[in-house]
């Protein structure tokens, strides 16, 4: 295993004898891999790391990636496999995968081209898009989702020769994975343009201060922007404003309130989650009854775009928070389903009387 403890605490020797590893594995697996059959590789990294630049990427998937592509395979998908349980350790209530990854991968074709980066930008934004809409609506939990998203963004990558920079340097796969990750920020950043004013304007809050309180001001100037205002939303229970500071409702505070207005999605994706938390399955299932089906989808939508921007942000409790509730998200409609069923049923019955 590469871990430094077993090379006398150096990260560097670890680091290279876990990619020589590789790249010897993934030569030999090319030299007994036939054209016409897959071959997939199972794998187990968290996808994201920060580097100075605040770009993301992970040097695991990034030299596990290169091994792939320098032996000459391109990577035509991704999946996650759930292998990892929630129980252990190191997932509860934390930012921690919740699958493994299998790589699918085929050998690269010997006339693969050569293309530019804006070349690779564009068919990135081609194919990538429709394949995370894919993702999404297959109810994909939300930690995974940058790892699934490396297989058809990846597929674009690999299946050329070579991607050169504007200075006719090769593109490195680490460069190619932040592209990747900042078009899958781009993507859920888009669909704000489908929520209500007061949601748009939560969101924006949330994403500078989370819970905490904030002054007056600077909350007042963007609600403003936002085209709602701090009367508005504490008369829907959803801010808090005293003595010149205003905060977001936290999901007990919330709840404990009678307030609650279904067209605002923030206000429901809050609501969800802490139904969950408190009462289960059942419990949420009981607000999804009173949505309607747009407005369901939207608050799932949003709790993607949560579950991003509080991983970015290193809040565990709160990420997981959304991601059990994507995950339970089927779970809940069923339940949902069935009471809608019960209440018809119950009523056909007093009109039968």
């Amino acid at each position: 295993m590469a871990i430094p403890y077993r090379f006398a605490g150096s990260t560097e020797k670890a680091k290279n004898f876990f990619e020589d590893g590789m790249s010897s594995a993934c030569r030999q697996m090319y030299a007994a891999a036939v054209d016409d059959v897959p071959v997939t590789i199972y794998y187990a990294f968290k996808q994201r790391d920060a580097d100075d630049n605040d770009a993301t990427a992970s040097t695991g998937w990034e030299t596990m990636l290169s091994a792939i592509i320098r032996a000459g395979f391109c990577i035509t998908g991704t999946w996650p496999i759930r292998t990892e349980m929630g129980s252990r350790a190191n997932g509860q209530n934390a930012n921690a995968l919740a699958s493994s990854i299998v790589l699918v991968c085929r050998k690269r074709t010997a006339d693969a081209p050569v293309c530019t980066r804006r070349d690779f930008l564009t068919a990135l934004k081609r194919e990538l898009r429709p394949a995370l809409v894919n993702l999404q609506q297959s109810n994909i939990a939300p930690v995974d989702m940058a790892q699934s998203a490396i297989g058809p963004g990846m597929a674009v990558y690999s299946r050329y020769r070579e991607v050169l920079e504007a200075d006719g340097t090769p593109m490195t796969v680490r460069t190619a994975l932040q592209i990747i990750n900042q078009e899958l920020d781009q993507y859920f950043s888009e669909q704000d343009g489908a929520l209500d004013r007061d949601t748009i304007f939560c969101v924006a809050l949330y994403t500078q201060y989370a819970f905490r309180e904030v002054k007056f001001g600077d909350v007042d100037v963007l609600a403003r922007a936002k085209n709602t205002s701090t009367d508005r939303l504490r008369e829907k229970g959803i801010l808090f404003a005293e003595r010149g500071t205003v905060r977001l409702l936290p999901r007990d505070e919330m709840a404990a309130q009678r307030r609650f207005d279904v067209s605002v999605t923030w206000q429901v994706v809050q609501r969800l989650a802490h139904a969950l938390d408190v009462d289960g399955v059942e419990g949420a299932a009981q607000i999804v009854v009173g949505l309607s089906a747009e407005d369901a989808e939207k608050a799932r939508a949003l709790a993607y775009r949560l579950f991003q921007t509080a991983e970015r942000r290193g809040w565990a409790q709160e990420a997981y928070a959304y991601n059990t509730l994507v995950t339970n998200w089927r779970a809940i409609q069923e339940a949902a389903t069935r009471i809608k069923k019960e209440q018809g049923a119950n009523q056909g019955g007093l009109f039968a009387e």
